[in-house]
């Protein structure tokens, strides 16, 4: 199914080729957020305005396919700085996420609480990121990317302060959650500003930077906090750090991101040419595709809040693809409890040396972003060969490596920080094939669900985030009791055994993926257009040759 069908091109435009220029137009348009329905579920066919013929009536487009002010035509370097500044604002609210798990104990300490209260400030922080995308989804569709990262930063900077000052508890868990709802603006806005530059053949690699950004964050928390929990100063100095490195990273974003969604875009310029327009005529015929939209509530509530449930309902892909990734998920958070009782209780390690072990995730995250580089490069060999739509099964290499390694990890950690008698760098090493495993599953599977929904990849995503930030907010609540009762061993075994069931998947959906994406009423399947004309031109030319060679 998935093998390269034979490079044969058609000596003019078929219907196949109009239907890709038609996509990619869309793509490049919207990103992974197209306001069309897909047409299975369209009662009848809507009509592209990339489509309409009238040049009177023609939306206002680029001009030209190398116009500099279209972002896929901007320069490496400045997609590249782009890039990194996004995945460095993921850094920021991912940290955010995990720092004050190392000072659990200054907290309780504090506020006379419980340690299953305690682990809710960092459970109410996961339970925003489940409610934000739905906000600031359907915002930047609306108003573009910049607008809504600015204001999604800058509100949860101003709620970390909430944080600092709690005078209880509650105030502290009311603070976090909406700091959460704000923090989720980037996770959420980040995929679709790198589809506002990136091509297919870029967008890979830049995948890659930013997923280890979702990872790299989260280390960094226990890290850093658990210096500053050993450390002389308040108890809440480890809300201060996340004050000034969150203030820091609104003002870069605000100076230097420059606005990347294509619509409003073109609005802006369509606005700039009636106003240079020569007569009210002539302006009135001018116009962008993004003021024809409908932005009534019904239609985009229908958009966004619809229709990822109705593709979790319909998709078996995009189901079994976010309880993996769940799952995974869940077992990256699991380890800031899990940890302290292998480290600390087992070994006797200060909160600080704990934070260090943390390290190995880092570097495992490392590795598992650049054997994902190395697969996004062989990818993007195929691209030319497929017309720009190579089969969606090529992104799972990095799976198929990383589901068996998450077990490998996994039994690891467990059957080694059991004991004390086992040097503690042992399990320590475990940590790195543990990151490696999971950054590897999560940076193949989101960019497999990129390409098997392309312009409805947004709602893919924002199904997959909001199960999965509910899984990764439930597992820090039951993780201590867990490896307390069952064993460190015992508990690592679950997770492993849990890994092992899943780990199938990559390669079930290397086989019969393309079968199911075939049934997919949101899957464009172009590549499967793709082959099935290719080998109909090649059996064409085979009767030729057959005919000519009888004749002769």
């Amino acid at each position: 199914m998935l093998d390269a069908p034979p490079t044969i091109r058609p000596s003019h435009p078929s219907q196949l080729d109009s239907e890709i220029a038609d996509d990619e137009a869309r793509m490049e348009m919207y990103g992974g957020d197209d306001v069309r329905e897909p047409p299975l579920l369209s009662p009848k066919k809507e009509l592209s305005s990339f489509e309409v013929s009238s040049p009177s009536s023609a939306p206002v487009t680029w001009d030209g396919p190398q116009d500099p002010h279209n972002p896929q035509n901007w320069t490496v370097l400045r997609k590249w700085l782009l890039t990194i500044l996004c995945a460095g604002m993921t850094i920021n609210v991912t940290f955010a996420s995990s720092a004050p798990s190392a000072a659990t104990s200054r907290i309780i300490e504090q506020f006379g609480i419980s340690n299953e209260v305690s682990y809710l400030v960092t459970s109410v922080f996961l339970l925003g990121y489940v409610f934000g995308p739905f906000v600031f989804g359907p915002g930047s569709e609306w108003f573009g990317r910049k607008p809504i990262l600015v204001l999604g930063m800058s509100a949860y900077t101003l709620f970390i302060l909430g944080q600092v000052f709690a005078p209880n508890i509650q105030t502290l868990l009311v603070t976090r959650f909406f700091s959460g709802f704000f923090a989720v603006a980037p996770l959420t806005i980040g995929g679709g500003l790198l589809a506002d530059i990136w091509s297919a053949g870029g967008r890979g690699p830049a995948t890659s930077v930013f997923a280890a950004s979702v990872f790299l964050g989260p280390v960094l928390g226990p890290l850093v906090g658990g210096f500053v929990a050993e450390s002389k100063l308040k108890w809440n100095w480890i809300f201060w750090v996340m004050f000034i490195f969150a203030g820091a990273s609104t003002i870069v974003m605000v100076v230097f991101l420059p606005e990347t969604y294509a619509p409003v875009l073109l609005l802006r310029k369509a606005k700039k040419m009636r106003k240079e327009a020569e007569t009210p005529e002539i302006a009135k015929t001018i116009y962008a595709e993004h003021e024809k939209q409908d932005f009534t509530l019904g239609p985009l509530l229908h958009r966004t809040l619809f229709r990822p449930f109705q593709m979790l309902l319909l998709e078996p892909i995009l189901v079994l693809v976010t309880v993996y990734l769940s799952i995974v998920y869940g077992v990256l958070y699991a380890l800031f409890e899990a940890f302290p009782v292998i480290f600390v209780e087992r070994h006797g390690f200060t909160l600080s040396q704990n934070g260090i072990i943390f390290i190995g995730v880092g570097i495992g995250s490392t590795l598992g972003a650049l054997t994902n580089f190395y697969f996004s490069l062989q990818y993007s060999k195929h691209i030319a060969h497929w017309k720009g739509f190579p089969p969606a099964e090529y992104r799972l290499y990095g799976a198929m490596v990383g589901g068996p390694a998450l077990v490998v990890g996994a039994f690891w950690l467990g059957w080694t920080g059991e004991y004390t008698s086992i040097h503690w760098a042992v399990p320590a090493v475990a940590t790195v094939v543990l990151g490696f495993a999971i950054s590897l599953i999560f940076m193949s599977f989101l960019s497999y669900l990129i390409d098997t929904y392309l312009m409805y990849s947004a709602s893919a995503f924002a199904a997959n985030t909001t199960i999965r930030s509910l899984v990764a907010a439930a597992f820090p609540l039951f993780t201590v009791q867990m490896y307390t009762k069952l064993g460190i061993n015992w508990a690592s075994t679950l997770v492993g055994l849990i890994g092992l069931v899943m780990a199938p998947s990559p390669f079930l959906f290397y086989k019969y993926g393309a079968r199911i994406r075939q049934k997919s009423k949101f899957a464009p399947c172009i590549d499967l257009k793709i082959a099935k004309e290719l080998e109909e031109e090649e059996r064409h030319n085979i009767e030729g040759k057959m005919m000519n060679a009888e004749q002769v």
